[in-house]
């Protein structure tokens, strides 16, 4: 079957068509071994995500995006393949706006430059069971910590859903704060059932942000749409930004609004479609 290797930010997706397809079908196994580093298909990099485009469950959506990570296991959200897959359904029609459904929710996407899109994600969910943690408190600022009690070495991250649990710490120097060590430590922390994504941000100025995000089921990645959008939300929190903010990641830059008058979190960035192939 032929799919598209695709790409946001740098964020990689192996990318299936299905909407005329419904019997084709993933498992656990399949996803592993398209998706690994070093696979005969994907190359050395490998797919951070494996994305089927498919026929909308609703009938007031023009798509439905199914996400599974690389060790294989269906997630709810992913920001960067949400313009792909937009930018893809928008390719084949003479709209420049659509509605992609997934696990989610519905996202209102629209096209505002010949490789580029802009997602409404909606609101953030700030609630600690909306996150979600294993106990309450207030997420502007939750309780972990890495390194000596008296003197870690990181503190108070805030916590933000965007359709998947996040975990934000804001760093002075990446070089100690060691995102691609510290990121798995997190990731499993107890504080978090379904695990987090960890992200390592450095607020240069008040409209621009430099980011790391250490990907649940990933590792550390090129780019993270979520991420992105969860540390625009934890800085506003903790104010240390504006509203609007260049957020730069390793494979680009993304810009992320968080509009004061509906709440919604409006993230802007790049698609690249690198290739078709074939397995």
């Amino acid at each position: 079957m032929k799919f598209l290797i695709m790409n946001g930010a740098g964020n990689r997706f192996a990318v299936f068509d299905a909407r005329e397809n419904p019997g084709f079908e993933l498992t656990e196994a399949r996803v592993e071994a398209l998706a690994k580093p070093g696979s005969a298909t994907m190359g050395p990099k490998g797919a951070d995500q494996v994305i089927v485009l498919r026929a909308p469950k609703d009938k007031s959506a023009d798509a439905f995006m199914e996400i599974w990570n690389q060790k294989g296991f269906e997630v709810d959200a992913c920001g960067n393949a949400t313009r792909c897959m937009a930018w893809l359904y928008l390719r084949s029609t003479d709209k420049n706006k659509m509605v992609l459904q997934t696990k989610a929710g519905f996202l209102r996407c629209e096209q505002t430059g010949p490789f580029e899109i802009a997602v409404d994600m909606g609101e953030p969910r700030l609630e600690w069971d909306q996150v979600p943690l294993k106990e309450p408190m207030h997420t502007h600022h939750i309780d972990v910590k890495v390194g000596p009690i008296d003197n870690p070495v990181l503190s108070n991250p805030g916590a933000v859903s965007m359709g998947n649990p996040h975990c934000v710490f804001f760093v002075d120097d990446f070089d100690k704060a060691k995102p691609e060590k510290i990121g798995p430590m997190i990731e499993f922390h107890p504080l978090f059932p379904e695990q987090a994504n960890i992200g390592f941000a450095r607020v240069d100025s008040n409209d621009k942000i430099r980011l790391k995000v250490w990907e649940r089921g990933v590792g550390m990645t090129l780019a993270c749409g979520t991420g992105a959008c969860a540390a625009v939300v934890a800085a506003v929190r903790q104010s240390r930004t504006g509203r609007k903010v260049a957020v730069e990641v390793d494979g680009g830059t993304l810009l992320i609004e968080w509009r004061e008058t509906d709440d919604h979190v409006i993230m802007t960035g790049p698609v690249e479609l690198e290739r078709e192939a074939e397995v």
